[in-house]
């Protein structure tokens, strides 16, 4: 397509500013990443005598690049509106975050909205494709304890043990709380046309805008972390007490990311900042770890069912803009705007505040 005159200065600006933003990316990278190194290797005699200290400097560590990355969003004038229950008030208990997978954005989209949750960024593990393992924060996230799970019918059952063993060897030691996992096990674009084969196979619901998810992983954290009962049953929450404490994987954190007209959001946007200012909408509901089958068939069910839900949320979100449930109660929705580094209107862009402004309006209608 030609661009007229009066694009010109337009395209230029937006091609100037996309290179601006990628040299300072690209400082900030020279800067933070060897000096979370550096300081690491420095702080190596602490970890001999006094482990537990060691990583809680590290989680605080790697919480400022990972606040670092969601501020590149956050400049450009991506942000974030969450909606549903509030998980802050679980964010000293030990949870697993399920999450649909639909473009690299994700990531970043997550960074930015759990920077203000507490510790959790500082004490979180994630689960993500073995490519991000080569990326620029790979060396990040494999001191951090990060797993990388390699795709493909070939490499799951293995993988599957590793994890097993991964989760052994790091997440208590390093005092993890929380874990995000995209079971879908892809991206949506790629999964969608095998998952839509194997729902039509097994009489399973049609799903357009997320995938059947994998349970594998799912059940391997499960069945590592959660505490049992002397019975055998699950130790869990109360979703009535949050405030009760009991040792192991207490929540499941069903969370659901919705971008305005499945426009998605990727990594090379967020760094380069090329488009509008969009806001990316965040849905949470909180299961008590003890309302969660562990056996296999059962637990798939039990997926499948969120993933439909899912589903009815996205399809409702794209239709009338309310990142809602069908007959969810208005009333008990939280809703903000999440900022890079713990902040919720204290940004740069004056399009964050109309945002929020937007969706209550949306929500009290």
């Amino acid at each position: 397509m030609a661009v007229t005159l009066e694009e010109a200065p337009r395209l230029g600006w937006i091609l100037v500013k996309a290179l601006l933003r990628f040299t300072f990316m690209v400082a900030n990278n020279l800067v933070a990443i060897p000096s979370y190194i550096c300081y690491l290797i420095l702080l190596q005699p602490l970890r001999v005598l006094d482990s537990k200290r060691f990583w809680c400097i590290e989680g605080i560590m790697y919480k400022w690049l990972l606040g670092m990355v969601a501020s590149w969003g956050w400049h450009a004038g991506y942000t974030v509106v969450e909606w549903g229950e509030d998980v802050k008030s679980i964010s000293k208990d030990e949870a697993v975050m399920l999450v649909n997978h639909q473009s690299t954005g994700d990531v970043c989209t997550l960074m930015m909205c759990l920077q203000d949750k507490g510790l959790v960024v500082a004490q979180m593990m994630w689960l993500m494709d073995h490519i991000f393992k080569y990326t620029n924060f790979g060396i990040v996230s494999l001191i951090h304890g990060d797993f990388f799970i390699r795709q493909g019918k070939s490499h799951r059952d293995q993988q599957l043990v590793l994890l097993k063993k991964h989760l052994e060897n790091n997440y208590r030691s390093r005092d993890r709380k929380w874990i995000v996992l995209f079971p879908e096990g892809g991206f949506l674009r790629k999964r969608r046309e095998t998952s839509q084969a194997f729902a039509k196979k097994n009489n399973l619901p049609f799903l357009t805008h997320v995938t059947l998810p994998r349970v594998g992983a799912t059940q391997i954290i499960l069945s590592a972390l959660v505490a049992r009962q002397e019975n055998g049953s699950p130790a869990g929450g109360d979703a009535k007490e949050l405030e009760s404490k009991s040792k192991g994987l207490q929540w499941i954190i069903d969370t659901t990311i919705a971008y305005p007209k499945g426009e998605l959001l990727d990594i090379q946007t967020w760094i380069l900042g090329y488009r509008k200012p969009t806001v990316t909408h965040v849905h949470y509901r909180i299961f008590p770890i003890k309302d969660v089958p562990l056996e296999t068939d059962d637990l798939t069910n039990w997926l499948y069912q969120r993933f439909i839900e899912k589903e009815d949320l996205l399809a409702h979100f794209y239709e009338t803009g309310r990142c809602t449930l069908h007959g969810e109660a208005l009333a008990r929705l939280q809703i903000r705007v999440a900022g890079p580094v713990g902040g919720h209107m204290d940004g740069p862009v004056c399009e964050q505040q109309q945002s929020l402004h937007t969706a209550v309006g949306l929500l009290v209608k």
